[in-house]
This record gives C-alpha cells, structure tokens and sequence, in this order.
C-alpha cells in the first residue's frame, strides 16, 4: 500500500478508530465545567469544583448531572439538565477544535480508516456540533448517549463495531477520560488516552492504554506510525 506521495505503507493494525468528542477532538472541557457549574448554581444545589465538574465529561448528561448534584432531588434532574443545555447552546460556539485535529482526520480517511464518534453528547448536541464544525462528512458513524448507553457501558463500541463488521482487535478508542477507557475495556477494545482533556492521565494506567498521547501532533505521529 503507498500512500498520496508514492510512500509504502505498514498494513492496517485497525480497522475502525472510534474518538470521543469533547476533550479529545474539541477543546470543550473549561466551556462543558462552566456550563455544569452555571446549571447548579441556577437550581441552588452545590456548585461542584472544576475537578468534580470535569470528572464527568464523558458520561451521558443524565448521568453527568446526578454527579454532579448529588444533593438535588431527582425530580429536579429535568430542570438541572434544561439549565445545563441553555448555558452550553449559548455558548457553544466559543469551542473550537484541538489544532492539528482536521490533519489527523483527514490523514486517517486518506489511509481508509474507518472514523466514528462515541460521546456522551446528546444527539442533538453532537448533531449540531458537526454542523458547526464542517466535520459532518468526516465521520462514517457516530453514536451518543441518548440512543445508546452512556459510557462505561460498552454498548456504542459494540454497535460500531456491528455496523463496519469488525472485530474488538481491529477497533481502537480514544479519549480523554477514564469511562472512555473503561467502555473500551468491557467491550474488549484497545483504548488510547489523551492527556490535554478533562481527566488527569496518572489515572489512565489501570485501563492499560496502548498509548497516552499529550498532544494532537503526537496522537497524529503515533496512529499514523502504528495504526
């Protein structure tokens, strides 16, 4: 196999790379903390500190919220969760992709990776977030939390995984978070972290992650010299 430039290239190791979203192809993690902090202060429960806020980037919002909050009645989930969302669409489009990650997208399609996105956004969330971002087209799948499971559940791999036909050795995940890592360890998926996300890397290890990468640059040098 050669590549654009005539180059010989290793076989494929994966067949599909599934990434997670916020913290790992956008820098969203201060803006999704902020938008967490805003809600619990709008409904009067305790405002978490940006590390608690943080630890639950990843999570479907559902889930996220009783995090979050776990001092507000769950009658009042609904309301905490309408307060999160008005403060992130206002705000949303302040959030911008890593640097480099439109390269690293774009190197991996030119290889014929299959690309997917596992997230806890909502699908309207991560529906309007493509839109936005031009990268509607870039992706062969995407799963969210409202229509699957949120995560560590390893539900949104497995449905990938059906949908292309591949087998957990073929497949690789990679975020930013410990329940992405989890989620790729029940579903029997090499995983990678990314350190420049919500989740500091030190907790990575037990997950055993192929690789930690620290940079969009060397996520791209690395995936482009082993996947």
């Amino acid at each position: 196999m050669r590549d654009t430039a005539g180059r010989t290239m290793k076989p494929r190791r994966f067949d599909l790379i599934v990434f997670d979203w916020d913290g790992t192809l956008f820098d969203s993690t201060a803006l999704i903390v902020r938008c967490i902090q805003d809600a619990c202060r709008d409904v009067g429960a305790a405002v978490p500190s940006d590390t608690d806020a943080a630890y639950v980037i990843g999570l479907g919002l559902a889930d996220a919220l009783k995090h979050a909050a776990p001092g507000l009645p769950p009658e009042r989930y609904p309301e905490l969760a309408n307060r999160y969302r008005h403060h992130w669409f206002a705000r949303q489009d302040a959030v911008v992709l890593f640097p480099g990650t439109l390269e690293l997208l774009q190197d991996l399609r030119a290889r014929n990776h299959w690309i997917a996105v596992a997230t806890g956004k909502s699908r309207r969330g991560l529906d309007e977030a493509l839109r936005t971002s031009d990268l509607k087209t870039m992706f062969d799948g995407t799963r969210t939390a409202d229509e699957t499971a949120s995560k560590p559940n390893p539900l949104m791999l497995e449905q990938l995984m059906r949908e292309f036909g591949t087998e957990p050795e073929r497949t690789l995940m990679i975020g930013d978070t410990t329940h992405d890592l989890l989620m790729a360890q029940n579903a029997r998926v090499p995983g990678i972290g990314v350190s420049y996300g919500a989740h500091e890397p030190e907790a990575f290890a037990q997950y055993a992650p192929l690789h930690v990468a620290h940079s969009t640059r060397e996520l791209h040098d690395w995936l482009l010299e082993n996947a």
